[in-house]
Order: C-alpha cells, then structure tokens, then sequence
C-alpha cells in the first residue's frame, strides 16, 4: 500500500542531496522511489535550499514549506497506475505464467493503450502476483568497500547469563560490528533487540573504534527498519534520527539475504565458539568487559583466513584514519508518539500533559520528546514545543486556550480582580 511520507523520511532524503549523493544513491539508501525523491528535491529547490548550503538548512520552517508543496494524489491509497494494473490482473497473470518476462509483460500493455511506470509494474508483480524473485545460481565475489566506509551488524544468540536485576539467568544477544575493510570488530553484549540496545551498541561501537563509519548495513532487524521490504524498506524513525546526529547513512541488507553481508555472518559463530562457549560470567557488565578485550586481542590479532592479516593492526594503520570524528556527548534516546488533542486542549505524552492550540482538538498530532523538549507536530509543520515534564506534570501556555476562559484555568487572580472592579 502507498504510505504518507513522514517528516523525518523528507530530512533524510534532503540531507544525502546535499551531501552531494545523486538521486539513484539517495533511493537506495533512504529507502524510497526515485520519483518520490526527485519530487521531494524539486520541492526543496523551490522552496529555498541549496545543495552546498550544508545541513543547516533543514529546519522546521523549510521542511513544512516542503510538505505543502508536495501534495501527491493517491486515491485509495495507491497511485493511478497501480489502478491501472489491478484492471488488467488477469491479462497480466496469463502473461506472466505463459513465461513472459516483467518488462515484456510492460510492452504488451502499452501495446493496448495501457502505459504504466516500469517500477510500478515490477512491484505489482512482486508483490500481488509473486513474480520476480531471481533464482540462485552462481556468484561473484563482491570487492570490499574503501576503508572507514562500510560496518555491517548483526545480532546473534550467544547463551544465558545472570541477571542480578531480575535474579535469574537470561539469553544474551550479541550485537555484532564488522569493518567490511580491515575485518576489525566489536561485539555489544545485550538481554534485549530494542532500538535503544542497538543504539547503545553503535555508541559503544564508536568509542572502540574511536570514530563513526560513513555506512551502516544492518539485516531488517525491527529495531532499525519498521517493515521490511525488497524495494522500500521503512526505517525506525528513532534510528534514522539517530543516524543523522552521528552522521553516516543506512544501507540495510535485503530481507532474508544473508549474502549482503557475509562479513559479519561469518563472525557470529566465530563470538560464540571463540569466546562464549565453556566461559562464565558474574553478570553483563563482565562479559561486556570481557569481550571487548577479545575483539583486540584474540579476535584482532590472528590471521584473518581472506586478509590474510590482522584485523586490529590492519585497521590501525589504514583504516582508522579514514573515520569521520567520534562523538563527543551521549546521545539522548528520545521517544515517539501519536497523540490526539483533548477538549481541554492538551495532550497526554508519558503521563504529563500539554497544552495544543484549540484549533487542532480532536486532531491527532506527531509527539518527539527528549529529555528537555516536546516538539508537536502536525502535518509536517511543528506546532507547539514545550519543556519536558516529569509524570504527573503539566506545561500549559495560555496563549493555547480561549481567552474568555484563560484566567479561570491559570487561577490568574489579579486578572479576576480587575475584572471585579470594573
């Protein structure tokens, strides 16, 4: 089904613009029709940007000036000629089961008047009538990327370790770090697959390696990508924003092919048979400490069987350099939400409440809260930020409610007294 493209999908597409990627690299790597994206870059165009402006430019004024300029036209949720096809199904599925190819397929229904983007009909084919899927023969090996350039993840099962805050033994994850250059790696030990585990994963990743990647390939794990798809993933908004803070873009891995990062599969039984297996640990934090000294040690220091060097040094000396600089402040995880506007004019985000301008009651509006800020959001436009409130808390501005009534809910008492006396 056609989805709205959210706010946050439109800074990332314009952020890859201006650093200078084309419009076929900036679709693979946000993860979104070519066409969509030339229609997002137009927009930004006309509305003021320019390409070496840098990342400055993608505020909030500029991005719902964006937002009302492209207003696409999808009835039912799907575009004109996705119609178009779903009218000649069963044309098409005769075709195609007779040994047509997709795009021959394509040419006939031109031939009767029906011209339909070429995309749209591979996706059509994909996945309405299961066509199109490339059958495995044989391969090639694919040349490793520059250095400082590609880290592919992964998670692996590793085993049970105690757990002091829930007094008994649980499964760890291992979030694994490949560097497809040098092979140098990191492991972040973890009881759970959350967005905030892999992000502290990829905090603790920069700190060893002392500096960021310029590309992160993940597998479609629910943490980084929201649904999985072949052709147009949809990526977890709190990562894709974190993304953007640390600066290197994402470049997941296609569902369920593992052979679109062999490096770092390939490490995931290495972590448990090297390291895990017959050991025992106090509690996490020892493991993690454990492992670390692993990864530069036995890990980093034995012959690579591909290299045929070793991976610390190797990294060291040609690879390290080539990082863009490491963080220097924590990253502040911050939470998401929908939310509808009450008729007392206020939303609830983690059980505080928030004044909305009245005329948005009823409307359901986008929730970004971090540690000092709620930013709301409607329809690409930011329409009230607060300071973050703690449980129980409330951050009213009376400019939000009726002005006949403002006094009375702020317990504004020398307005009520003027008021008396006249």
């Amino acid at each position: 089904m056609f989805r709205e493209v959210r706010v946050y999908e439109i800074r990332e597409v314009l952020r890859l613009w201006v650093l200078g990627e084309g419009l076929r690299s900036i679709e693979r790597l946000a993860g979104m029709d070519r066409k969509t994206v030339r229609r997002y870059v137009a927009a930004a165009v006309e509305a003021g940007l320019v390409r070496d402006g840098g990342e400055g430019q993608l505020n909030d004024v500029l991005l719902a000036s964006i937002c009302e300029r492209v207003r696409p036209h999808r009835p039912e949720g799907r575009g004109a000629a996705w119609g178009l096809l779903v009218a000649n199904h069963d044309q098409l599925k005769a075709w195609l089961d007779d040994g047509l190819t997709v795009v021959k397929a394509g040419e006939l229904l031109a031939r009767r008047g029906t011209v339909v983007p070429e995309r749209t009909l591979h996706r059509y084919a994909l996945e309405v009538l299961g066509v199109g899927r490339s059958a495995r023969g044989t391969t090639v090996r694919v040349a490793d990327g520059g250095p400082g350039v590609e880290l592919q993840i992964d998670f692996g099962k590793m085993g049970l370790i105690d757990d002091p805050d829930s007094g008994r033994r649980r499964v760890v994850q291992a979030l694994i770090f490949t560097a497809c250059f040098s092979r140098h790696c990191f492991v972040w030990l973890s009881f759970t697959q959350t967005t905030e585990a892999v992000i502290a994963g990829c905090e603790g990743a920069w700190a060893f390696f002392g500096g960021v990647f310029a590309v992160l390939i993940p597998d479609n794990m629910s943490s980084v990508i929201d649904k999985a798809n072949p052709t147009d993933p949809r990526f977890n908004q709190a990562f894709i924003e974190y993304a953007q803070a640390r600066g290197f873009v994402i470049d997941p891995a296609r569902v369920r092919t593992p052979t679109d990062k062999p490096r770092v599969e390939r490490q995931v039984p290495f972590v448990r048979n090297s390291f895990f297996a017959g050991e025992t640990f106090i509690d996490l934090a020892d493991a993690q400490r454990r492992v670390e000294a692993w990864c530069r040690v036995r890990a980093g220091l034995r012959t690579h069987g591909t290299t045929q060097l070793r991976p610390a040094e190797h990294f060291a000396l040609e690879e390290a350099a080539h990082l863009l600089p490491a963080p220097t402040s924590v990253y502040d995880v911050p939470i998401y939400a929908t939310a509808k506007v009450h008729r007392d004019h206020h939303i609830e985000v983690a059980k505080a409440l928030y004044s909305i301008p009245g005329s948005l009651i009823g409307a359901r509006v986008e929730v970004r809260a971090d540690r000092a800020l709620i930013r709301v959001s409607y329809r690409g436009a930011v329409v009230k930020v607060h300071p973050r409130q703690a449980p129980g808390g409330r951050s009213t501005d009376p400019a939000d409610l009726p002005a006949e009534r403002t006094a009375y809910a702020m317990r504004d008492l020398d307005h009520l007294r003027r008021l008396a006396a006249v």
